[in-house]
Parts: structure tokens; C-alpha cells; sequence
């Protein structure tokens, strides 16, 4: 029996290729993402691997959608065992002083409060399936170290840390583990945002001056941590915050 996987943001980028690495590994797929994304060219990828792809349109930060997720997921599959929060928006580049409160508001419900609620009613569902499973949250090693200019991802991405610690001790008896993965910049249309808000030459310089190995991390590379997470090969890792950043924080 195939596991089943849910990816939120799972249309493109990071996500895109978490979704299809995991159908690689053999698991049925749920991609999240918001309405007007466009899951088409992943979900053909999946299916062409022989393995299914449910598409689920909503909001992460949105309580609703998850239990609509969720529902559609039973309908489909009858379980979950994977669910990988991925969702995340940049925000804008500026000082703290300058930073819009509402911005600031919007990346912490995307960045983090979806990062909650994927937790919480990801484990729900594990728990009246009556079997286990695994969480793998996205950070950053935004997460890790101080941003001042991006400050409402940087904090954001702290809170994924502290959500990821604090349920992987709450659900260890439980036969769920939960575990983070902390990428440096990756060649991601976010990353190409950043670039175009602040001047793509500078921008680049700047971020790759951060990362020893000199380049920008690739989607596959973020992917491959996270299957390795949700595999049974990490039976006994949880709580982990595995930096997959070329080095940036070592």
C-alpha cells in the first residue's frame, strides 16, 4: 500500500519537487496550493511515474481549507502519512522600522500559522487513522540567524523551529515525527523575487556571498532531505533541523 504524501504549495518551485520526489519514493500524492496556482505540469509529471496526484485549492493559513483537504484526502486515499509544510511567501525587503504591519501579519499566517495548523490537523488525521506518520516542515536558515531586511520571513521561519521542537516532543509517544529542513537560497521563482526587488545583480552577490559552495541550492537537493525526513530510514529522528544550505550556517 502506497503512503500518501500532502505538499502544501506544492505547484512549483521547492514544494514542486518535494511532490515529485515523494511519487518517486513510491507515495500517493495531495498537492495544496492556493486557487489560480497552477499544479498541472507536476501533477502530469506524477502521474506519468504511474502514481496518483489529488489536487486540493486553498488557503494554508485557512482552518476551513484544511479540513476540506483533509475530508477530500480520506475520500481519495483513506489515509495520510506524510504531510510536508512547505507553503511560504518572502514579504517584502525592508528595515524594521519601515516593514508594513500588514505584511508583516500576512507572512506570519502563511509562513507560520500554516505551519500550525498543518501540524495540527495533519496529526489529527494520523491519529484516528490509527497508525503513525511523519511532519517535515520547511524553514530556512533565514530561521537559524538574524535578517534584518527580510524580518517578517526571518521571524517567521524562527517560529517554524519552535512549532517543529515543541510537537515533535508532544507527539513522540505517538508514533508521529516531526522534523524541519532549513534551505539556504534556493533557484526558486522567491529567490528570482528577492533578486528583482533589490536589483538582481546585488541581490545575488549578497546571498550567494552567504552560502561556502557559491551557488544557489536546487530544488532536488531540498527535495532529497525531506523524503529521507518522511522515510522510514529516519524511524528514530525527530525534532531534527537539518540545514541544507551549502554550508551557510556551519
Amino acid at each position: 500500500m502506497p503512503r500518501i504524501a500532502l505538499i502544501t504549495g506544492g505547484a512549483r518551485g521547492i514544494g514542486a519537487a518535494i511532490a515529485y520526489a515523494m511519487a518517486q519514493d513510491g507515495c500517493d500524492i495531495a498537492i495544496a496550493d492556493l486557487p489560480g496556482s497552477d499544479p498541472t505540469a507536476i501533477a502530469q509529471r506524477i502521474s506519468q511515474l504511474g502514481r496518483q496526484c489529488l489536487i486540493c485549492p486553498g488557503d494554508v493559513s485557512s482552518a476551513p481549507d484544511w479540513h476540506q483537504w483533509l475530508a477530500a484526502i480520506d475520500q481519495t486515499y483513506g489515509r495520510l502519512d506524510v504531510v510536508v509544510n512547505n507553503a511560504g511567501i518572502s514579504g517584502p525587503i525592508a528595515a524594521i522600522t519601515d516593514y508594513p504591519d500588514d505584511a508583516f501579519d500576512r507572512v506570519m499566517a502563511i509562513n507560520t500559522k500554516g505551519v500550525f495548523l498543518g501540524i495540527k490537523y495533519g496529526a489529527k488525521a494520523m491519529l484516528a487513522y490509527g497508525h503513525g506518520g511523519s511532519i517535515v516542515n520547511i524553514s530556512s536558515n533565514a530561521g537559524l540567524g538574524g535578517s534584518p531586511q527580510i524580518i517578517g520571513y526571518s521571524t517567521s521561519k524562527h517560529a517554524v523551529i519552535g512549532l517543529t521542537k515543541s510537537a515533535a516532543k508532544g507527539f513522540a509517544t505517538q508514533g508521529i515525527r516531526v522534523n524541519a529542513v532549513c534551505p539556504a537560497p534556493t533557484d526558486t521563482e522567491m529567490v528570482h523575487q528577492l533578486e528583482r526587488l533589490a536589483g538582481v545583480d546585488i541581490a545575488r552577490q549578497r546571498l550567494i556571498a552567504g552560502t561556502p559552495m557559491g551557488r544557489y541550492g536546487e530544488p532536488h537537493e531540498i527535495a532529497a532531505a525531506v523524503v529521507f525526513l518522511a522515510s522510514p530510514a529516519a524511524s528514530f529522528v525527530t525534532g531534527a533541523i537539518l540545514a541544507v544550505d551549502g554550508g551557510s550556517v556551519a
